[in-house]
């Protein structure tokens, strides 16, 4: 059945693919977000700003993941927040509901023999994982108030891979989450990667246990691996013809009420909704999403060889790099850009200015 629907979706992007035409135009920019949708307000839904009313690119839309919160409230929250912006043509998908194979009974025995994850996101937050479910709950009441608007009939997955093949190397996949989905379309078709234009990943923290002393332990926990490592490591060694990973940067620019005073010096829903439920932190996502489309914000970067840990002790989920020469060898691993700075002025300019107009028509 699942080959006969991939089959079906195939022959539908073949369809859809543009034609190539004689004139020279613009490289069409044609973008996918997934995300685990936290909200309101924070970074996870405002990873969506910078990618509406941008000139020259297409969101496709939203898929959904387990993660910051469970997968179901995440796409509620990324309705509702379409709905406010006007934004209601763009698409949400459903996705994971629970990593691949890690579990709230073993992330339990994990703080047990290893210590406290600082953020469980969906599974307890900052606070105990002791009394959340094993399962995805129904959704609670939304302080933004319940979409009107409903899911796509498509999982994530498949609508990834939908996307992807109707637009051949034409489209950047972001990953602001847990990598859950992008793992299961690279299970279900392993042409997704190498079809796609380029995957740019939010996570990748490396060397951050000083700064998980001296600093916020939950900001150098690398959550995003650490919810799916499996998901990590089928997504970051599949065949994408480049790889972008936001990680240590994106821990330098926090929302601060300068930036949000900023925004909020033009009034429409979009700014009203960023006032009301500005949080103070790190612009992660925002970030992440922002260099997808305009990779001219960096300003260096290293080029790394990159695997994920999947076992499971104390480093369960964490990042590791090489050099070529002692990388391992006899196993496919993929080459990683390392983002280190970029133009942080810039960004906020930026990231200000598109807050400020990302209202629709619809």
């Amino acid at each position: 059945m699942r080959r006969s629907i991939l089959s079906a979706l195939l022959a539908a992007c073949t369809v859809l693919a543009p034609l190539s035409v004689a004139t020279a135009a613009p490289a069409p920019n044609y973008v996918v977000l997934d995300n685990d949708f936290l909200g309101p307000g924070g970074s996870n839904i405002q990873s969506i700003i910078p990618l509406l009313n941008h000139p020259g690119v297409t969101l496709l839309g939203l898929t959904s993941v387990i993660g910051d919160d469970w997968e179901n409230a995440g796409t509620a929250h990324a309705l509702r927040f379409l709905e406010i912006a006007h934004q209601t043509q763009i698409p949400v998908a459903d996705g994971a509901t629970t990593p691949l194979v890690n579990t709230v009974a073993e992330t339990k025995l994990r703080e047990q023999q290893f210590g406290i994850i600082p953020w469980k996101g969906a599974w307890g937050g900052l606070g105990s994982i002791e009394h959340v479910p094993a399962t995805q709950p129904p959704v609670g009441k939304l302080p933004e108030g319940a979409p009107h608007i409903t899911a796509d009939a498509l999982p994530a997955a498949m609508f990834l891979i939908r996307e992807v093949h109707a637009h051949p190397h034409q489209v950047t996949v972001i990953a602001a989450g847990p990598l859950t989905n992008l793992a299961l379309a690279i299970r279900i078709d392993p042409t997704f990667a190498a079809t796609a234009k380029q995957l740019v990943f939010m996570g990748g923290l490396l060397d951050a246990s000083m700064m998980s002393v001296t600093g916020n332990a939950d900001f150098a926990s690398d959550f995003n691996l650490i919810m799916d490592p499996e998901a990590a490591r089928i997504a970051l060694t599949a065949p994408w013809a480049s790889i972008t990973c936001v990680g240590n940067v994106s821990n330098d620019i926090m929302m601060t009420p300068e930036i949000a005073s900023r925004i909020d010096e033009k009034h429409n829903a979009v700014t009203d909704y960023l006032k009301k439920y500005q949080a103070p932190l790190p612009l992660w996502d925002e970030l992440t999403s922002a260099i997808a489309v305009d990779p001219t914000l960096i300003t260096k970067s290293v080029t790394a060889v990159m695997d994920v840990n999947i076992e499971h002790g104390m480093d369960y989920g964490h990042a590791h790099i090489w050099p070529d020469s002692t990388a391992p060898k006899g196993i496919k691993l993929q080459k990683v850009k390392i983002i280190q700075s970029i133009d942080k002025a810039r960004f906020i300019n930026e990231f200000v200015s598109q807050s400020q107009n990302a209202i629709g028509t619809h």
